[in-house]
């Protein structure tokens, strides 16, 4: 079966989140079509959805956050963590975002450097442009900032400590609250090499972009058909392919998707994806 869903549609300070495939507790979306029209992803799934999967629109930078891991996010909040991914399709000139960090700091210095609004001095700053990736697990660092039109793969999680937001208030005229000593213990102060992940993309076949416990998320720029086999997700409790339309339009078997739309795939062996424009770009995500 697949199934489309109404959209979550969030308006932030910052722009937009649209929540195309959504388990999280009160912001489920619903199946928009078909004979189980109006049900949860939750009902239809049998149980929670495991990944949330969104489209943001930064008209302006999110705050500098960071997500605990599945452990401490059980032991605090009694919910999964957030490990999670971004796929560019759209940046504006000068367009960047923010992940990791650049040099190694103390928990104590981290502090310090909130508390003198000195905390951007320590995180890598990357210019972007459509097509780079950056996986963040749950501890990095991270923001994205204005003039990026993004995907976002994620745990089902809907948890974020705030460590600075630019002394900006809210949509409320408040100002937001930060999370200095949730996120202290949650940070991972290690320095890594890269944070942009590396790859070399193919036209007409799949491009496997992440492979991590929580997903797997591959890229497909098409030109003509091309029939995904299923099969090997038996083998996965749940057994879903999520498909996001990245760009142009074109059919998931005979399930019609357009750009900045997704739908769900559930019980099938295989998938016929087939471009209705010149170019179809997809990213399925499964676990």
């Amino acid at each position: 079966m697949i199934y489309k869903f109404t959209p979550v549609l969030k308006t932030l300070v910052w722009g937009t989140e649209n929540w195309v495939i959504s388990g999280v507790e009160g912001s489920e979306t619903r199946v928009a079509e078909g004979p189980q029209k109006g049900k949860t992803i939750n009902e239809v799934y049998g149980g929670e959805f495991p990944l949330l999967i969104k489209f943001i629109d930064a008209r302006d930078d999110l705050s500098i956050q960071v997500h605990p891991d599945d452990e401490m996010a059980e032991k605090r909040h009694h919910c999964k963590g957030k490990t999670e991914m971004w796929y560019i399709i759209g940046a504006s000139e000068g367009a960047h975002l923010l992940s990791g960090l650049k040099r190694k700091i103390t928990p104590d210095e981290y502090v310090q450097l909130v508390e003198n609004h000195k905390i951007l001095d320590v995180l890598v700053d990357h210019k972007v442009q459509p097509g780079d990736v950056f996986f963040l697990p749950a501890g990095r660092i991270h923001a994205i900032c204005g003039g990026c039109y993004l995907a976002e793969i994620q745990e089902t999680s809907d948890i974020t400590y705030r460590i600075y937001d630019y002394n900006r208030p809210g949509l409320d005229g408040k100002p937001r609250q930060l999370h200095t000593e949730l996120a202290k213990d949650a940070i991972d102060y290690n320095v890594y090499p890269d944070y942009k992940l590396d790859y070399t993309p193919s036209d007409d076949k799949e491009n496997v972009l992440v492979t991590d416990p929580h997903f797997t998320t591959s890229v497909y720029k098409l030109n003509s058909l091309l029939i995904k086999d299923l099969s090997e997700l038996d083998k996965v409790p749940g057994n879903f392919l999520a498909v996001m339309c990245l760009e142009g339009e074109g059919y998931v078997n005979d399930v019609e998707i357009a750009a900045g739309e997704a739908v769900l795939a559930m019980g099938e062996n295989q998938l016929t994806f087939k471009p209705k424009t010149d170019t179809l770009k997809l990213l399925t995500s499964h676990l």
